[in-house]
């Protein structure tokens, strides 16, 4: 059981990575290389991983298999984060040096909505059991939904927010070094890299809709639903800058997400009946990802010339 001091040494860990990360290694914006980028991935990697041993040590072996497997879904469920982060970016024509800042700012709004949204359904559902079958059904109609979904389904222009943004509130033509407001004509301007912020927070909030309640499925411990969504949104960014490159060759992962989403829907339908062992509902999770990567590799689409 989860402590009020181990919260409040855990977010405190994670203002302090922030910190360290906006006002020393990205003090100054720059285009973040491969190299940075697979550094910071593998630094974030490890230091979920320690989180789990530090949660064995603490709590025992089922809630540290909980947080891996929490973990893994929770990775393999924002990669479709990766992506959108790569048509924003490409249809805004986001200078890179300034890539970072919006993902920082967009990540650290992030974990501000989901932990509204983490508490919320833990509330829901240490009140209202019958909210496992409503989650677990949504989780399932998603995954089918995602399998059967066609091209990305991914129009920044059409995006309700940035509609109404642009109504009642005047925008730049430039990026004005990267700032998100400017002041301009006696009045304050928003810049095209704030309306790509509100697009980022606002399709976080869509996936998080399917995300926290498939963690959920895992365990019904706040602590570790929190502090596995947190892991695995900080090394986003990193993620990004490492596979962007290289994204297009995933062209088979959206079904072993929708495989996912479908397997932790069920999962949450069949748990008064039978409960899935942490043990094999992280085994299951892994495979998919490698199945579904490894056919994404030998296995290629082809492209129009």
């Amino acid at each position: 059981m989860s402590t009020p001091l181990l919260w409040l040494a855990f977010n405190a860990f994670v203002l302090l990575m922030l910190a360290l990360d906006l006002g020393v290694f990205h003090r100054k914006s720059h285009t973040v290389k491969v190299k940075e980028a697979m550094i910071w991935t593998v630094v974030w990697i490890a230091l979920a991983f320690a989180f789990a041993g530090g949660i064995h040590l603490l709590q025992g072996s089922e809630s540290s298999l909980q947080f891996v497997a929490g973990y893994l879904i929770e990775k393999s469920l924002s990669v479709d984060n990766l992506f959108v982060f790569l048509v924003l970016f490409s249809y805004f024509k986001v200078p890179a040096l300034y890539q970072h800042k919006v993902l920082f700012w967009g990540i650290l709004g992030a974990l501000i909505m989901r932990a509204a949204l983490i508490a919320v359904g833990s509330v829901l559902l240490s009140r209202f059991h019958w909210m496992m079958y409503l989650f677990g059904g949504f989780l399932l109609l998603t995954g089918i939904k995602l399998a059967l979904q066609k091209g990305d389904g991914i129009h920044p222009e059409r995006n309700p927010v940035v509609r109404l943004f642009r109504r009642i509130w005047p925008v730049t033509d430039d990026y004005s070094d990267g700032r998100f407001f400017v002041k301009q004509e006696g009045r304050r301007w928003a810049t095209p890299l704030f309306l790509v912020l509100l697009t980022v927070e606002f399709t976080d909030l869509v996936f998080a809709l399917d995300s926290i309640p498939a963690i959920f499925a895992v365990t019904p411990d706040p602590f570790i639903v929190y502090t596995s969504n947190v892991f695995a949104i900080l090394g986003l960014r990193s993620l990004y800058f490492a596979l962007a490159g290289v994204m297009g060759l995933f062209c088979h992962l959206k079904y072993g997400l929708a495989a996912i989403l479908a397997f932790v829907g069920v999962k949450m339908i069949v748990a008064d009946t039978y409960k899935i062992p942490v043990g094999v509902s992280l085994a299951v999770v892994g495979g998919i990802l490698l199945i579904s990567i490894g056919a994404s590799i030998l296995l290629p689409k082809k492209r129009d010339p």
